[in-house]
C-alpha cells in the first residue's frame, strides 16, 4: 500500500505535539497527529465521579512567570484561578504528625478552572478535520532521502518533518528508528527521565474542606508514606473539597491502594479524613504510553533540556518537543509550550529558506 504525504506529522497528542499542529496550521503547513491514546491531552488529565467538577490526574499548576501558558489560557479563553495556599501545614514523620506555623510547602500559582486537559481539548478543538488521529500508536520512523515514513497503526505517512512530541525515553523505547538514532542523541533519549513516570497521583474528595475551618492548608509533607506531599486540590469555589497527594516508589512496587491512603490521612489529619467520598488513583509508572520498560532506572534529570533536543536530527528533519527536551521550564506545562515554540520556529524556518 503507498504511502499519503503530509508536511509534518507529529507524534504524541499532549499539550506539546498539539501547540506544534495549531502553530504550523496557522502558517498553512499541513500537519497529521498520531496518539496512541483514545484522547488527547498525555500527562494533562483530568477527571470526576459522574456529575462532579474534574480535578487533574495529572499536571496540575501554572506560575505567574510562565508566559507562554498564560498567554494560551487567555488566547483560548480558558477559565484558571489563583491557588490559596493560606493556613498552616502538617509535617509527618513516625509517631505522628505535627503542625507547623504557616505553609512553607506551596507558592503563589495557578490552576485551570476546569481541568489542565481544557487546554489540549482546547487546542484540537482548533485542528482541521482529518489533522488528529487517536489510538494510532506510532511503531516506526524511517528515514528515506529526501522524506521520512512514520508507520503507524492503520496509516502509513510519508512527511518532510516529524515531530516526537512524547517523551523521549517512551520513543527510544517503542519506536523503532531507521537507521537508527545518531549518537549521542540515542544514548541521551533513552536515558532520560520520564516527568511523573515514577509517580502515583492519588486526589481524594470530601464532603467539606475540613481542614480549613482548622486553619489548615491541606498541605503536608510525610516521610512515612505512601503519600510523601500532600497540597489543597478544591475547586477554583472550594467545591469539591478534595486533596491529592503524590506517591513514589520503584517501578516494580504495587499501586498504593485506597485504604492505605486514608489511614494516612487520619493520621495526619485525624478522624475527620476518614469520611471520603471518592480516592481516585492515577499510576503513571503503568502507562505505557508515558512511561516506558525499565523506567526506574532513569533518575539524570540533568539530560532534561539537552543540547542533542535544541537543533533537529536526520537532516534537520526529526524534531524533538516534549517538556523533557525544554531549557525553559524542563517538566512544567509551560516546558512543553516552550519545546513546541521551538519547533513550530524550526519547522516554519526550514520552509521559508526552502522557498
Amino acid at each position: 500500500m503507498s504511502a499519503a504525504s503530509t508536511d509534518v506529522v507529529i507524534v504524541g497528542a499532549g499539550v506539546a505535539g498539539l501547540a506544534v499542529a495549531a502553530a504550523l496550521h496557522e502558517r498553512d503547513v499541513d500537519a497529521v497527529v498520531f496518539e496512541a491514546r483514545d484522547r488527547v491531552g498525555g500527562r494533562l488529565f483530568s477527571a470526576a465521579p459522574p456529575g462532579e467538577r474534574r480535578l487533574d490526574l495529572g499536571a496540575t499548576w501554572f506560575w505567574p512567570q510562565e508566559r507562554r501558558v498564560r498567554a494560551l489560557v487567555d488566547a483560548l479563553d480558558i477559565a484558571s484561578f489563583a491557588e490559596h495556599p493560606a493556613g498552616d501545614a502538617m509535617y509527618h514523620v513516625d509517631g505522628g504528625a505535627q503542625r507547623l506555623d504557616g505553609n512553607p510547602f506551596d507558592t503563589a500559582c495557578f490552576r485551570f478552572g476546569d481541568g489542565a486537559d481544557s487546554l489540549a481539548l482546547a487546542l484540537a478543538d482548533r485542528l482541521p478535520t482529518g489533522a488528529l488521529a487517536l489510538g494510532t500508536p506510532v511503531r516506526r520512523v524511517e528515514h528515506d532521502d529526501e522524506r521520512l515514513v512514520v508507520v503507524a497503526d492503520r496509516y502509513t505517512m510519508r512527511a518532510t518533518h516529524v515531530v516526537i512530541a512524547v517523551p523521549p525515553a517512551l520513543a527510544s523505547s517503542a519506536i523503532e528508528f531507521v537507521p537508527g538514532l545518531p549518537e549521542p542523541l540515542a544514548g541521551v533519549a533513552a536515558s532520560t527521565p520520564v516527568w511523573m513516570g515514577s509517580t502515583t497521583k492519588v486526589v481524594i474528595r470530601y464532603p467539606t474542606r475540613f481542614w480549613r475551618a482548622r486553619g489548615l492548608a491541606g498541605s503536608a509533607i510525610s516521610h512515612v508514606g505512601p503519600i510523601r506531599e500532600l497540597h489543597d486540590i478544591s475547586g477554583p469555589d472550594g467545591e469539591p473539597p478534595a486533596l491529592f497527594g503524590f506517591v513514589t516508589g520503584p517501578a516494580d512496587a504495587p499501586t498504593v491502594g485506597a485504604d492505605d491512603v486514608i489511614a494516612q490521612l487520619v493520621e495526619i489529619f485525624g478522624p475527620d479524613a476518614a469520611h471520603a467520598t471518592d480516592v481516585s488513583i492515577q499510576d503513571w509508572r503503568r502507562e505505557a504510553w508515558t512511561s516506558p520498560a525499565l523506567r526506574g532506572r532513569l533518575d539524570d534529570y540533568r539530560t532534561y533540556g539537552h543540547a542533542v533536543y535544541q537543533q533537529p536530527s536526520w537532516e534537520g528533519r526529526l524534531h524533538w518537543s516534549s517538556t523533557e527536551t525544554a531549557t525553559d521550564s524542563p517538566g512544567h506545562v509551560e516546558g512543553a509550550l516552550a519545546a513546541a515554540e521551538r519547533t513550530a520556529e524550526a519547522v516554519l524556518g526550514a520552509r521559508d529558506s526552502s522557498r
